[in-house]
């Protein structure tokens, strides 16, 4: 038994967690209720029934649940149109599609948000020679820094004057780095800005991890097309694989054509017998990411009683993603947390963790993910690259219960190792 394992000054400090944290809880409460029922509402809405799951393969034409499920993202994501299939891999395709699609020879596209998520710097061309690069394919880059744990607002307004930028791109999530993310009033707020000086210019937002965490988002402050992966939150941990982009038609038009064939956009793709989970995984969201944030909140609450100084966000920070983060100061504790966190999980518990290279990283990774789906982040994982100050992230938990047995085996890991 995990929890017989435990020291028993840990066991108190996490039995005290609740009483300590009832407030933040009930906030996150209040949320996942208020995004329940815009889903349920859309579900309602689109008179989704039983026959929306036929298996319809080959061509996948006539998809009539297919098309309730894009109908629904939309409207949930404050989005005119979605593009929602299982034949997007990742959050990662699902970004390549959208630069690939709306980016020819010679566009510019920049970072509000400065150097992007590491899987996205060798799909841009900033390290590596993929002959699919935007680089390779003619497309120009650049990038502004935050200031002050939010966008340079001066530097972004005096670039887009000069109307020039084809895809101004905004990454909501921290990624692998120590910046805080992005609310929702701060985007909404620099897209207003942008619009009062560029018309014209494509806002995009890398959606991945924050949906549902708050009670908008970034399509209903004005962004023009986003992405994620239905691997993370909006598939609730039932959804297999998939990923979705949505925003205004004639950009997910593009973004269709790019996924198929010009001429064919939405029209074909099957479902590989995948719409009752993602269905489902929609459903299920709102829960499963209330218990997601629960989890962060209990694993920064219990990081910072046990002295751990760069903890972010802090337990009782407003949240605007799933990512929780800290400095663990060395290679060693880097580790032994991801193996307490792989030692406490459903699948693969017995696999020791140890750092490896990764496709598309350009350092060594540590990761822990014992779960159901390989790779799924709204069920609990942490991983990191195994470099100084050694900032592991963590993110995910479909329920709380678990989360808290993961976290507890992760520091006594920790503590057996020093």
């Amino acid at each position: 038994m995990i929890y017989q394992q435990i020291d028993r000054d840990l066991i108190e400090m996490a039995e005290g967690s609740d009483e300590a944290l009832r407030d933040i809880y009930a906030e996150i409460d209040r949320i996942c209720l208020h995004n329940s029922d815009r889903i349920l509402s859309a579900f309602v809405k689109n008179r989704v029934s039983y026959a929306d799951f036929s298996d319809i393969n080959g061509y996948g034409n006539f998809d009539s649940g297919r098309d309730k499920l894009e109908s629904m993202f939309a409207e949930i994501l404050g989005c005119q149109d979605a593009l929602v299939r299982p034949q997007i891999c990742s959050g990662t395709n699902a970004l390549y599609l959208v630069f690939s699609a709306l980016l020819k020879h010679g566009d510019t596209m920049i970072s509000l948000t400065g150097t992007p998520y590491d899987s996205l710097q060798e799909m841009i061309g900033l390290y590596g020679d993929s002959s699919q690069s935007l680089k390779a394919h003619g497309i120009s880059y650049e990038q502004i820094d935050l200031k002050d744990g939010g966008f340079d607002e001066e530097k972004i307004i005096d670039r887009l004057k000069r109307k020039d930028v084809r895809l101004a791109e905004i990454q909501r999530s921290r990624g692998y780095s120590s910046r805080p993310s992005l609310n929702i009033d701060q985007i909404g707020h620099i897209i207003e800005r942008i619009r009062e000086v560029n018309k014209d210019v494509i806002i995009m937002v890398d959606n991945c991890y924050g949906e549902l965490v708050e009670e908008r988002e970034p399509g209903h402050v004005g962004a023009d097309i986003i992405a994620g992966s239905l691997m993370k939150n909006l598939g609730g941990g039932i959804a297999s694989t998939g990923g979705y982009i949505a925003g205004r038609s004639d950009l997910v038009a593009m973004v269709a054509e790019r996924l198929t064939a010009p001429g064919i956009g939405k029209e074909q793709g099957a479902n590989f017998n995948l719409n009752n989970s993602f269905f489902k995984g929609l459903f299920m969201a709102p829960g499963a990411v209330r218990s997601a944030l629960k989890t962060a909140v209990f694993s920064a609450y219990m990081l910072e009683k046990l002295g751990y100084l760069n903890v972010s966000p802090r337990y009782d920070e407003k949240r605007t993603d799933i990512i929780q983060t800290v400095e663990l100061s060395s290679r060693e504790n880097l580790v032994r947390f991801a193996q307490g966190i792989q030692e406490a999980s459903p699948i693969d518990s017995y696999v020791k963790v140890t750092p490896a290279p990764m496709p598309g990283y350009p350092f060594d990774e540590v990761m822990a993910c014992g779960s159901f789906t390989q790779g799924s982040t709204i069920e609990l994982s942490a991983d990191a690259p195994v470099i100084e100050p050694y900032n592991l992230y963590m993110q995910g938990g479909l329920t709380l219960e678990y989360g808290k047995l993961a976290i507890l085996s992760a520091i006594m890991r920790m503590r057996q190792g020093a």
